[in-house]
C-alpha cells in the first residue's frame, strides 16, 4: 500500500484503512496470516510483498521481528508444507486457490476449512486474501517499470473458451 498511498486520495485513503485493518485486526495467528500472505505474494509476483515480513514491518504485530523464521517462508514458497500446522497449510492453500482458481474451492475444501476454522475466521481469511490480491497486484502492475522484481519460476496458464 505504501507505494501508492498518496495517489488518488479519495480511493487510496479508504483502501489504506482497509489494508491497515487487515494487519491490525485479523483473527488469524501470525503464522496463519503469513502463510496466506506470502502465498499471495508469490502468485502476484510482487517484490514488495515477497520481501515484506509482518512481524518485522508492522509495528505491534509481533513481540519479535523474527517471530516467523525465514525457514517458514521458504517452506511455504517451496511448497513444503510438512512443518506447518493444518491451519497454516489450509491458509496457504485457500489463498493460492482464491488467487488462481477460485472455482476450485469446492465442497471438499470447505469441509476441510470448516473443520479447522470458525465462520468468522473464514470471512477474515477471505478478506485478508482479497486485500492482498488487489493491493499486491496494484503494486506489481503499477510499479513494474520502476521497481526491481523477482521473476517467478511458477506460472499459471489460463485458457479461455468463448463458446
Amino acid at each position: 500500500m505504501y507505494v501508492w498511498g498518496r495517489l488518488a486520495p479519495a480511493l487510496a485513503g479508504p483502501a489504506a484503512a482497509f489494508s491497515g485493518a487487515v494487519y491490525a485486526s485479523s483473527l488469524l495467528s501470525l503464522r496463519e496470516f503469513e502463510a496466506a500472505r506470502i502465498s499471495i505474494a508469490s502468485v502476484n509476483d510482487c517484490n514488495v510483498c515477497l520481501n515484506w515480513r509482518s512481524a518485522r514491518d508492522v509495528p505491534g504485530k509481533a513481540d519479535r521481528p523474527d517471530e516467523v523464521p525465514e525457514a517458514f517462508y521458504d517452506a511455504v514458497l517451496g511448497g513444503d508444507m510438512n512443518a506447518l500446522t493444518a491451519r497454516e497449510r489450509l491458509c496457504a492453500r485457500f489463498a493460492t486457490l482464491f488467487a488462481i482458481d477460485h472455482l476450485a474451492i469446492d465442497e471438499e475444501m470447505w469441509t476441510e476449512l470448516h473443520r479447522e476454522f470458525s465462520d468468522d475466521e473464514l470471512v477474515d481469511l477471505a478478506l485478508c486474501v482479497g486485500a492482498w490480491i488487489a493491493f499486491g497486484r496494484l503494486n506489481r502492475v503499477r510499479y513494474r517499470r520502476c521497481m526491481p522484481h523477482r521473476r517467478s519460476s511458477a506460472r499459471v496458464t489460463v485458457t479461455l473458451s468463448l463458446t
